[in-house]
């Protein structure tokens, strides 16, 4: 009998829409130049390879139902059990993406080391051999017996080995070299990741294992791969930052039993990831203190107050155009500081190339550090000095008004502890301001008020 022909298709790699001819635009996702062509058999197009309903039970009354199997694993990593919201859930599927050599083979063995306390754990392994493997362990220094290690890609054989071992803890190490035999596209490719995702799912809900997926990430930051397998998995956690930097941010971007605004900071050394134990004295530890243009903010990483340095420099361009350059803050929000310092404090700031960063590598995500960035801005440009027991935070509008943030008494809390001793915050902060410490604070509402507040110490 002849083989039949196998069937060519395109999909999205962000979405996972297929379509038989190549499209510039996905019409599900809106994403351009996004589809990749993939070949399935006459077979493949015709079975429905993932089960995701496969552990499907009884309808039954809410009130009735047990959590006898609900329950946490801590893995006494500290960092690591804040951002999954106290610890891994049993049978969740849980996806930790990083960019190539950042860390996530060495995470995750510390995890294992710490969760075969708790039951066995069954490390597959897809890109090096078991003795490279043991070889990291060994350095590492991980030598519980409740570890299992085999080298494999092929699904179905992971499957065995699952129902051999009986494992608590599943990792797949990765998911990109992972393949179904049923299916003759590439490893890596949409179908096969969509496929085996939904696979290890069915696994880890109907027996209630935790399974964990590590993924590359694409240079725009995304894991490789559709934006399906996000939806599929409970939880995604992304290390943020590059391999270079000595400071490993783990993110929370995805998780269904806990919260999202949460990081863990991992510091790589010859042991392997370790936790930081204050990351607010690391961040502002090898400041410029009598250097103009620098600023201490505090912001809030989910329940976490971190103490940041903020950096400017201002410098006449060259360019008929001034440059507007920002590492570690919003781009955009840097513009429109700009533009109000501009407008309401008459700064000459149109032929200036601007540098913003915040140092150590941190992505802030709020605006609570507009009036810090402004701060450093002015303090750059006209040379004066911030104090360096001064903190400064707050969001700032258009109007070059100061609007209140969110935690004001945990972000002071947490500026006391290090030793800061004055700080400038919105005015709408104080009504039911619960703080009750030592910090001489200074409210002000506009932008002119902070600035004149700057140029008062310096005199």
């Amino acid at each position: 009998m002849k083989n039949k022909k196998a069937k060519i298709s395109f999909v999205c790699r962000e979405c996972g829409y297929e379509n038989p001819q190549w499209l510039g635009k996905c019409p599900s996702c809106g994403g351009w130049n996004t589809f990749v062509e993939e070949k399935f058999s006459s077979q493949e197009s015709s079975q429905n390879l993932g089960h995701l309903t496969s552990f499907s039970t009884q309808a039954q009354k809410l009130n009735d139902v047990a959590l006898k199997d609900f329950h946490r694993y801590s893995t006494g990593i500290k960092e690591f059990d804040n951002i999954t919201g106290g610890g891994v859930v049993a049978g969740s599927l849980i996806l930790l993406g990083g960019a190539p050599g950042i860390g996530k083979s060495t995470l995750m063995l510390h995890v294992a080391d710490k969760l075969s306390d708790k039951g066995k754990v069954l490390y597959i392994s897809g890109e090096e051999s078991v003795s490279q493997v043991k070889a990291r362990a060994d350095r590492l220094k991980i030598k519980k017996d409740g570890i299992f290690i085999a080298t494999e890609t092929n699904l179905e054989k992971i499957l065995e080995a699952v129902n051999k071992i009986e494992p608590a803890i599943l990792i797949v190490d990765s998911i990109q070299t992972t393949y179904h035999p049923q299916l003759t596209s590439a490893p890596g490719s949409v179908g096969q990741i969509k496929e085996i995702a939904a696979e290890l799912l069915r696994i880890a809900k109907s027996k209630n294992i935790t399974i964990f997926l590590l993924g590359h990430i694409t240079k725009e930051g995304d894991v490789a791969g559709p934006r399906v397998l996000e939806h599929i998995v409970d939880a995604v956690l992304y290390f943020e930052n590059e391999k270079q930097q000595i400071y490993r941010i783990l993110r929370a971007y995805k998780n269904r039993f806990g919260p999202t605004n949460e990081i863990g900071i991992f510091e790589m050394n010859s042991s392997g990831l370790s936790e930081v134990a204050n990351p607010s004295l690391i961040f502002i530890g090898q400041r410029a203190i009598s250097a103009p243009g620098n600023v201490v903010t505090v912001a809030m990483e989910g329940t976490r107050p971190l103490l940041l340095e903020v950096q400017a420099l201002t410098a006449r361009t060259s360019f008929p155009i001034a440059r507007r350059m920002v590492s570690g803050y919003d781009s955009n929000r840097v513009i429109i500081l700009v533009a109000v310092l501009e407008k309401m404090l008459g700064l000459p700031l149109e032929m200036q190339d601007i540098f913003v960063n915040i140092a150590g590598g941190v992505k802030i995500k709020e605006t609570a550090a507009d009036l810090a960035a402004a701060y450093a801005i002015v303090s750059a440009d006209s040379g004066l000095v911030c104090q360096k027991d001064l903190i400064v935070f707050g969001e700032m509008g258009l109007s070059g008004e100061i609007r209140s943030v969110t935690f004001p008494a945990e972000r002071l809390t947490e500026a006391q502890k290090l030793g800061f001793k004055k700080a400038i915050i919105p005015k709408g902060n104080m009504r039911n301001l619960s703080y009750k410490g030592d910090i001489e604070i200074i409210a002000v509402q506009t932008i002119d008020e902070a600035v004149n507040t700057l140029k008062n110490k310096n005199k």
